[in-house]
C-alpha cells in the first residue's frame, strides 16, 4: 500500500485530519503511551508506525510550524527557508581552522524537519556506512543487508525497475530528477570522461563500491515536495490515537530516578508537564538532542555542574563526536542563462580523493545557480551560472555541542571544528581539483564561458579552501550508538543507564553517512519503531 487517499478522497482526508487534530489539541491528555519529541525525518516515521496500532496513544511534539507553505511545497523554493522561521538558525563558533569564520548551521524547524526544507535528495549512504554501524553496535540489524530490506520496504520507486535494490509499494515516493537540466547531463558526461562509472540511479550498486555518478533521486511527487512527514504522518492524521502539537517547545525530560516519565513543554507561553506511560523518544536533531539531554541532567557531569544542573546520569559522550559534511563551491558562468529545474540540484557524484581507496570519501552535488560563501563571493559572482557543491563524505574532524546556559530558550554552543584534522585539508585539495577538472571539461563547453570561483588563473591553496568552506547541513553523531565510554545509546537506541528514554535521529549515527542524511534518518526511525514494537509486544 502506498498510503495515498483514494481518488477524490484527498479533500475528505484533509477535513477529517483537520477536525481530528483540532479536537485532540482542545482535549490534551495528561498522559500518552508514547511522546515523540520532534516531527522531522525520524520522528515522523516513528509516530506513524506506533500510531498504526489503535491501542497506542501517541503524542508528536514539534517546535516549529505546520508545513502548509509555498516555500515548503514548491521544490524550487527550498533556499528561501534558510534563515526563516523554518530554520533553527544555529551559528557555529568562530573556527580557527577556517581563518576565524563562524558558519551558519541551518536546521529544519517545522513538520517534516529537514525533509521539509532540504534539497529533497534521497541518498541511502554507502554499504560500508551501515556495516560499520553493525560492527560498532554488535547488531546485524544495522548492517547494509538488513537496511537494504527496509529501504525496499519503504520506497515507492518510480524509476527504472531494479527489484534487487528498489521497492515499489512503500510510503516514500522516490523518483529520478524529472526532465533534468542539460547541466546535470553535462556532469554525468564529464565524470564518465574522467573514468568515473555512470549508473541508472545512485541508490543501488553505485553505493556498494568505489562510487560513481547518476541523476539524483528526489522526494518530489506531482511537482511538490514529498517530505517524510507527508509520506508517513499526513495520511494518518485523522487517527484518534495520534495528537500532533506544533509551535510547542520541549524544555526538559522529566525523571523519576533514572526512569524518564514525561516532558516539560512550553506552548502558547504556558509551561506544562505531560507524562509518558511507556516511553519518551527524542528526535530533535544532532544539535537540539544533546542540548535537551544536558538540560535534563544527562551528560558530562562536570559540564552539568558548571551550570548548576542536577546530574541524573553521567554520560560524557553527550554532545561530542559532532560531524558534518563540509563543502567547497566552485562556480562557472553560463554563456546564456539556463533556468534551474526541479530543486536546482539534479545530479550526484561520489568518488575518491586517492586512487588506493576502495570507497568514496568525496561527494558532489551539481547546483544550477551560484552558491558562494560570504568570502568567495568577493571573487565575483556571475549573474547566471552553476556550482559544483563538492565536499568531504568521510570527514575526520570532530566538533562538539555544549550548553551556554541552563535556560532552554538559549542557543547551545556549536563548535563545528571543521578542517581541524589535517587529513580533511588534504582530501579537500583533491576535491576542489576534481571539481575544476569536471567543470573545465569538454562536456561543459557548450554551456559555460569560464570558471569564476575560484577563477581560471588561480592556483588552489589552503586559503581558498578555508574561505570556501560551508556546511552541507548534515550534522550528526552527537549521541552516538555503541558500547564504548563515549556512546550515548545502545544498539536498540535506548539511552545508556536510563529507562524509558530512546533517541532516534541523526545524532545516533556513529559517523556521518556517505551522502545526504535524510534517508538514513528514515532508517533510524524505522529501526526505532520496530525495536519499540518488539519490546512492548505492539
Amino acid at each position: 500500500m502506498t498510503d495515498m487517499p483514494a481518488p477524490g478522497d484527498a479533500g475528505g482526508l484533509e477535513r477529517r485530519a483537520r477536525e481530528n487534530q483540532a479536537e485532540r489539541k482542545a482535549n490534551l491528555k495528561t498522559t500518552y503511551d508514547f511522546i515523540i519529541c520532534g516531527a522531522g525525518a525520524a520522528g515522523s516515521v516513528i509516530a506513524r508506525r506506533l500510531a498504526e496500532n489503535p491501542a497506542c496513544s501517541v503524542l508528536l511534539i514539534e517546535a516549529g510550524p505546520d508545513d502548509e507553505a509555498e516555500s515548503v511545497l514548491n521544490p524550487a523554493l527550498w533556499p528561501t527557508n534558510l534563515g526563516s522561521d523554518r530554520d533553527w538558525g544555529f551559528q557555529a563558533e568562530p573556527n580557527p581552522h577556517l581563518d576565524g569564520r563562524a558558519l551558519s548551521m541551518s536546521m529544519g524547524k517545522g513538520l517534516g524537519g529537514g525533509s521539509s526544507v532540504n534539497v529533497m535528495v534521497w541518498a541511502r549512504g554507502h554499504r560500508s556506512d551501515w556495516d560499520h554501524f553493525a560492527a560498532v553496535t554488535g547488531d546485524a540489524g544495522w548492517s547494509h543487508r538488513s537496511v537494504l530490506d527496509i529501504y525496499r520496504r519503504i520506497e515507492n520507486w518510480q524509476g527504472k525497475p531494479d527489484p534487487k535494490y528498489r521497492g515499489t509499494a512503500g510510503p516514500v515516493w522516490v523518483q529520478p530528477a524529472k526532465d533534468p537540466s542539460p547541466i546535470a547531463g553535462a556532469l554525468l558526461d564529464a565524470a564518465e570522461g574522467l573514468g568515473i562509472p555512470r549508473f541508472d540511479h545512485p541508490n543501488g550498486e553505485m553505493m556498494e563500491g568505489e562510487g560513481g555518478v547518476a541523476y539524483s533521486d528526489m522526494l518530489v511527487r506531482e511537482c511538490k515536495r514529498h517530505s517524510l512527514y507527508r509520506a508517513y504522518v499526513r495520511p494518518i492524521a485523522d487517527h484518534p490515537n495520534l495528537t500532533i502539537l506544533t509551535e510547542t517547545r520541549v524544555r526538559r525530560i522529566l525523571f523519576d530516578g533514572r526512569r524518564a516519565t514525561g516532558v516539560e513543554i512550553e506552548r502558547t507561553g504556558t509551561i506544562t508537564a505531560i507524562n509518558a506511560g511507556t516511553e519518551v523518544v527524542i528526535s530533535t536533531g544532532a544539535i537540539n538532542t544533546p542540548k535537551l539531554l544536558m538540560l535534563s541532567g544527562i551528560g558530562d557531569r562536570d559540564e552539568l555542574k558548571r551550570l548548576g544542573i542536577p546530574v541524573i546520569h553521567h554520560l560524557p559522550g553527550v554532545g561530542r563526536n559532532l560531524q558534518d559534511h563540509v563543502s567547497f563551491g566552485c562556480t562557472w558562468e553560463y554563456r546564456e542563462p539556463i533556468p534551474p529545474r526541479n530543486s536546482g540540484s539534479e545530479a550526484k557524484l561520489y568518488w575518491k580523493s586517492r586512487p588506493d581507496l576502495t570507497e568514496p570519501d568525496l561527494l558532489f552535488c551539481q547546483v544550477e545557480f551560484p552558491v558562494p560563501s560570504e568570502r568567495t563571493a568577493k571573487l565575483g559572482v556571475p549573474a547566471h551560472g552553476w556550482t559544483m557543491f563538492a565536499g568531504l563524505a568521510r570527514p575526520y574532524s570532530r566538533g562538539r555541542i555544549r550548553l551556554k546556559s541552563d535556560d532552554p530558550s538559549t542557543m547551545p554552543i556549536v563548535d563545528a571544528n571543521m578542517l581541524s584534522d589535517p587529513r580533511d585539508l588534504e582530501a579537500a585539495r583533491a576535491c576542489v581539483k576534481l571539481s575544476r577538472e569536471i567543470g573545465g571539461s569538454e562536456a561543459f563547453q557548450p554551456f559555460v564561458s569560464g570558471e569564476r570561483i575560484p577563477g581560471n588563473d588561480r592556483e588552489i591553496d589552503d586559503a581558498f579552501i578555508r574561505d570556501a568552506a560551508v556546511t552541507y547541513w548534515h550534522q550528526c553523531g552527537t549521541a552516538k550508538m555503541g558500547s564504548d565510554d563515549m556512546s550515548v545509546v545502545d544498539a536498540k537506541l535506548a539511552v545508556h543507564g536510563i529507562t524509558g528514554l530512546r533517541i532516534a535521529d541523526g545524532s545516533v549515527l556513529p559517523r556521518v553517512t556517505t551522502g545526504n542524511t535524510m534517508a538514513p534518518c528514515a532508517i533510524v526511525g524505522e529501526r526505532a519503531a520496530d525495536l519499540i514494537r518488539r519490546q512492548y509486544g505492539l
